[in-house]
């Protein structure tokens, strides 16, 4: 037997936190029905009055910013301190994006009258969500990553890639940066040196990852979940597996499971306690049979999109464990709870592109017990469809644009 499910202290509300244009991204709504249900009025930062998590029946008050995240940091955090007094209430702010973690850090003493914060140090989201201070805090801390270096312009890009051998894998280096001036468009799997002098058709400086491409046929992506107290001591660990992606192998989980990984689940405790961090946090790892490690690919300082695929039997998953700590109560030590998790539309594309490179049947797209949905859900119908009318036009051209590079 199991303790009941944890009361999270309904008179202290959560703001949302959004830096960037993400009106796609279903972590934010995960975020507002999982404190909703529990009775917590949430707030939440969106692009505009339209997008799928302003419409959910869990949020109390949207604050439409139709700003690019470009913004300077001063006039980002006037528009936090604005949401702030407009709720009236100090409240658990909930980074939604990377940018979001660093200036909530950034800007503890500015922020702190208004709004609820892990005590996690100022600097260190911003070493995390840069691809190269990741890797660095993992060189010192021992924790193993795919070979990557961080060129400083496209001759040591081409040289590099060259030395190490085709496909090779491109990422943007720093938060904000990627805002304003992203390298690639997305994390990107690039095959061979035309495609890369494609990538980056022009020389100069670059703010871009060069990192090893570990193959599919050696590798499995895992998906680490945790949120973290005072001093990194973990408060809840989760442990799952990327079945798909979208962009496949490079994107978003579309497509996910749970499944207990002591090992795992050892490792991302250890390493965010050595740092000191504190908060709730995302981590991609990939495990590399060639020499049976695994290799952290990504910590993103803040609930991921699909965080919901977790929660534990009493029912807490990273976001209310956040609340719980914040607020002064206990957060329960409970084993994870059996789940799938399942991104429809963008699961969809990424079957059929998978099935067409590999010239067989799609699996895996019709409902199983026990799924968490990214978009619909039976209480809260309107999210789910404001996404299908918002992004569902963009579905062929991502699918033909991705087959017909692959």
């Amino acid at each position: 037997m199991h303790a009941h499910r944890p009361e999270l202290d309904r008179a202290v509300p959560a703001l949302l936190v959004k830096v960037g244009r993400y009106p796609d991204a279903y972590g934010a709504t995960g975020a507002a029905r999982s404190l909703g249900r529990a009775g917590v009025p949430v707030y939440a930062m969106v692009e505009d009055p339209l997008t799928p998590t302003a419409l959910s029946r869990y949020v109390r008050r949207a604050f439409a910013r139709p700003g690019t995240g470009c913004e300077p940091a001063e006039v980002l955090v006037a528009q936090l301190l604005a949401a702030g007094r407009a709720i009236g209430r100090r409240s658990v702010a909930v980074p939604t994006d990377d940018e979001a973690a660093v200036l909530l850090a950034e800007h503890q003493e500015e922020l702190a009258p208004y709004f609820l914060l892990p005590p996690v140090p100022p600097g260190l989201p911003r070493r995390l969500a840069d691809k190269g201070g990741l890797r660095e805090l993992c060189r010192a801390h021992g924790v193993a990553t795919p070979r990557a270096c961080t060129p400083a312009d496209r001759g040591e890009l081409l040289a590099t890639a060259s030395e190490w051998g085709y496909p090779v894998v491109l990422k943007n280096l720093a938060p904000f940066t990627r805002l304003a001036r992203p390298a690639v468009s997305h994390t990107t799997i690039v095959p061979d040196e035309a495609a890369l002098l494609a990538a980056c058709p022009s020389d100069g400086p670059l703010s871009l990852l060069l990192q090893e491409y570990v193959p599919q046929a050696c590798a499995e992506d895992w998906i680490a979940h945790l949120c973290c107290g005072p001093g990194g001591r973990p408060l809840v660990v989760f442990t799952g597996v990327k079945d798909r992606s979208w962009p496949p192998e490079t994107g978003v989980t579309t497509r996910g499971h749970t499944r207990s990984n002591p090992e795992l689940a050892a490792l991302t405790a250890d390493f965010c306690e050595a740092i000191g961090y504190c908060g709730t946090a995302d981590l991609d790892w990939r495990y590399d049979r060639r020499d049976d490690r695994y290799k952290l690919v990504d910590f993103n300082p803040r609930n991921g999109a699909q965080f919901r695929l977790f929660e534990t039997v009493d029912g807490v998953d990273v976001v209310r464990a956040l609340h719980l700590s914040l607020t002064g109560r206990r957060v329960p030590a409970a084993p994870q709870r059996p789940r799938r998790f399942r991104m429809g539309r963008l699961d969809t594309l990424s079957a059929l592109s998978g099935a067409w490179q590999d010239r067989c049947r799609p699996w895996g797209l019709w409902p199983e017990p026990h799924t968490e949905h990214a978009w619909f859900a039976s209480d809260d119908p309107a999210p789910a469809a404001m996404a299908l009318l918002r992004f569902s036009l963009s579905a062929p051209y991502r699918l033909l644009r991705t087959t017909l590079h692959s």
